[in-house]
C-alpha cells in the first residue's frame, strides 16, 4: 500500500502543471515528478514513531499543500490530540487507526481515507497488530509555503 503515497504525491505535483502552468507554484511543485521514499529524511518521534516529509509548497492553482508519511508502532501511546488551522486528508496505508474527533471515535483500516476539517481537535491511534502507516495531505490555512 506504500505506493499510494507516491501516487497521490505525483497527482498533487502533477496538478500544478495541469492547471495552467507554474507561475505561482513553489519550485518543488512547478513540474510533475516522483518523490522517492528512499530519499526522504526520517524524523524519529518520542513515542517511537517515524515521520517523513514528502513536500510542502504552493500549487500553480494557489493552494498550499504539505504531505508527510507517518508510522505509529503497535502498543505505544499516540502523539497528543491537537487542532489544526488547515484541512487534512489522511490515507491509511497499513494497519488500523482509531480516529478521535468531535467526541467521536471511528476506525480506519488500509485504503480508508480520514478527513479532518479545519479547526478540528483530533488524534489518531494505532489500535491494530503491527505498525500503522499513513500519509497526511494538509491543504490551505496555516500550511507553510
Amino acid at each position: 500500500m506504500r505506493f499510494g503515497i507516491w501516487l497521490a504525491a505525483a497527482l498533487v505535483a502533477g496538478s500544478a502543471a495541469a492547471w495552467g502552468g507554474s507561475n505561482m507554484a513553489s519550485p518543488s511543485l512547478a513540474h510533475s515528478k516522483v518523490f522517492s521514499f528512499d530519499t526522504l529524511a526520517v524524523r524519529h518521534m518520542p513515542n517511537g514513531g517515524e515521520s517523513r516529509d514528502v513536500v510542502t509548497g504552493t500549487l500553480a492553482t494557489g493552494e498550499t499543500v504539505s504531505i508527510h508519511e507517518s508510522m505509529q508502532p503497535e502498543g505505544l501511546p499516540p502523539n497528543p490530540a491537537h487542532s489544526i488551522d488547515h484541512s487534512e486528508f489522511i490515507l491509511v496505508m497499513e494497519g488500523t487507526l482509531e480516529y478521535q474527533h468531535d467526541g467521536v471515535s471511528e476506525t480506519a483500516g488500509p485504503g480508508s481515507v480520514i478527513y479532518v476539517a479545519y479547526g478540528t481537535m483530533h488524534g489518531v491511534r494505532n489500535i491494530g497488530k503491527g505498525p500503522a502507516r499513513y500519509a497526511v495531505f494538509a491543504i490551505g490555512g496555516d500550511v507553510k509555503k
